[in-house]
């Protein structure tokens, strides 16, 4: 009897030992699930804020490409906004192109090139106002950090955009006294091709209309639609890129 008792109660402490052991076991399990939830919420929740926070700022402040309205075509890889505000206007597309000789286009149109102009300078400057001889300016000290390419409902300084220059860029550039439709033209040759390319009004020069590269003008005292167009787009297709220090175009 007594040996029958005894095999009863080590029967009875293994069933007990084995449902613990599952008991544990159990628990074990549910942990792993629930560590792993909060894994794959911490995973999602991440993929959401890379997905979501892609227009934020930099580091150094300054804002990323993804914060740019798509119509002003602003490529911060290639310099600074300098805050200056960024044209997001819908340009008008333009008409396809008659004369694509930069020196006859400029007489068609009435406009000076001025080509193979001296250099004034190329070196580094903090001040914000230098004595450009040109009228805007088409070369001479500027600005360590160069203007973005884009288009800009701002006049930028003038320091920046000579920089701009120097690495390759054509600017367009136009007075405020142009109606909204021949602003909208212009903005259109810029929506056309915008590598490589600034757009901005020009409250201070004397030309109504200018496009300018390094060392070399061309300015329009009168805007003659479609045959300014030409002028500006077959000076864009010449000059673009020839700077001394050119850097590559940036694109996308």
């Amino acid at each position: 009897m007594a040996g029958k008792e005894e095999r009863e109660r080590r029967r009875a402490e293994r069933l007990e030992a084995e449902r613990a052991e599952e008991h544990a076991a159990r628990r074990r399990l549910i942990a792993a699930y629930f560590v792993a939830g909060l894994l794959g919420a911490a995973i999602v929740a991440g993929l959401v804020i890379v997905l979501t926070g892609g227009g934020g700022s930099s580091e150094d402040g300054e804002q990323d490409s993804g914060e740019f309205p798509a119509a002003a075509h602003i490529q911060a890889l290639s310099g600074s906004t300098h805050d200056v505000e960024p044209d997001d206007r819908e340009g008008t597309a333009p008409p396809a192109i008659e004369q694509g000789d930069v020196e006859l286009a400029a007489k068609e149109a009435g406009c000076t090139l001025e080509t193979g102009l001296e250099e004034e300078g190329n070196e580094h400057v903090t001040d914000k106002t230098v004595d450009y001889k040109t009228d805007p300016p088409s070369s001479g000290n500027h600005n360590p950090e160069q203007q973005a390419d884009g288009a800009y409902a701002e006049m930028p300084d003038l320091v920046n955009v000579v920089h701009s220059m120097e690495h390759g860029r054509v600017e367009v550039q136009y007075s405020p006294d142009l109606s909204e439709t021949e602003q909208l033209e212009l903005k259109g040759v810029f929506d056309e091709s915008p590598e490589g390319m600034l757009l901005f009004p020009n409250p201070e020069m004397k030309p109504l209309v200018a496009a300018t590269a390094w060392t070399n003008l061309l300015t329009c005292d009168s805007y003659e639609g479609a045959a300014t167009l030409d002028a500006i787009r077959s000076f864009r297709d010449v000059y673009r890129g020839q700077g001394p220090e050119n850097v590559p175009l940036v694109t996308g």
